[in-house]
């Protein structure tokens, strides 16, 4: 309800309502994943990392290849092949917004990618649930396919928190190991990027290729740590709980506030196909292989 009542006022307006509305939503997801941590304890991050790393880098490895590969036979412009398989491989709008400058995404290329994936989150979040009940599909299941399937953080968090609290923590632990994959991707690009210019330098400006990494994980690992050694009151952890789901509740509200109708006439053309294509691809696929090892 908070992404349609958000989407709705920016499509009503016709303009984003809020000026800073990526900020606040990041801030605000982050802070939800970081409360989240203090109600899981490091063995059940390890048990899941080690039980699942496997298929999370399986996923990421061959998303990757075939996002490129198709998007070299359909795309002529390979900066946006780049961020719609990296978007969809490991975390959507955080890779793509941090992936842009290093392979020197036209503002363009950047708008269009983060606008259908965007579009994708959307279908994602209400679509998911009720395939998973229509398919009877446990928790731990739920979890890990949305974990995987589902591009950007607070869709999958979302998407799980409907379904159930095991299915949130198992999407969040699961997702972050998929998100840590940003680290090598975005070393291996700048290795290509500053390959082909060795002055390491972007060609709009000169400015140097900088590594971006994402800013909740530590606090996230330390809030987990402090859940499994600290001895917490329980009003605190359930306050936590509810303090987590209000600002995942009030993420999503301002992710809405992005649907502007000028984003929405963005979604068009072979992009469209290339991002479309693949994540109709990973959807069945990581679905396939989570019935085949849970």
């Amino acid at each position: 309800m908070a992404l349609l009542v958000g989407g709705s006022i920016a499509l009503g307006l016709n303009q984003r309502p809020f000026a800073c509305a990526g900020t606040m939503s990041r801030s605000c997801l982050q802070a939800a994943i970081v409360l989240l941590g203090l109600q899981l304890d490091l063995s059940t991050i390890w048990q899941l990392s080690a039980s699942y790393m496997w298929l999370v880098t399986a996923h990421v490895l061959l998303t990757l290849a075939a996002g490129l590969l198709a998007g070299r036979l359909l795309i002529s412009e390979a900066p946006t092949s780049k961020l719609i398989a990296s978007g969809t491989a490991i975390c959507g709008g955080t890779a793509i917004a941090t992936l842009g400058p290093t392979v020197r995404a036209l503002p363009h290329q950047l708008a269009l990618a983060l606008a259908i994936v965007f579009l994708l989150n959307v279908i994602a979040v209400f679509a998911f649930p009720p395939m998973a009940h229509a398919l009877n599909l446990s928790q731990l299941q739920f979890g890990i396919w949305t974990a995987l399937a589902i591009h950007d953080t607070s869709s999958v968090l979302a998407a799980a928190a409907l379904y159930g609290d095991e299915a949130l923590q198992v999407a969040t632990t699961i997702k972050l190991g998929r998100t840590l994959w940003l680290i090598p991707l975005i070393l291996a690009f700048t290795l290509w990027e500053t390959t082909r210019d060795p002055a390491g330098n972007n060609s709009r400006g000169g400015r140097p290729l900088r590594l971006k990494l994402p800013g909740f994980i530590l606090p996230f690992l330390a809030a987990t740590t402090a859940g499994t050694f600290l001895d917490l009151p329980h009003s605190v952890e359930a306050n936590a709980s509810v303090l987590s789901k209000s600002l995942l509740v009030v993420a999503l509200f301002l992710v809405g506030t992005d649907l502007t109708r000028d984003v929405m006439q963005r979604m068009r053309g072979r992009v469209l196909g290339l991002a479309v294509g693949l994540w109709a691809l990973v959807v069945p696929l990581t679905l396939l292989a989570v019935l085949w090892t849970t």
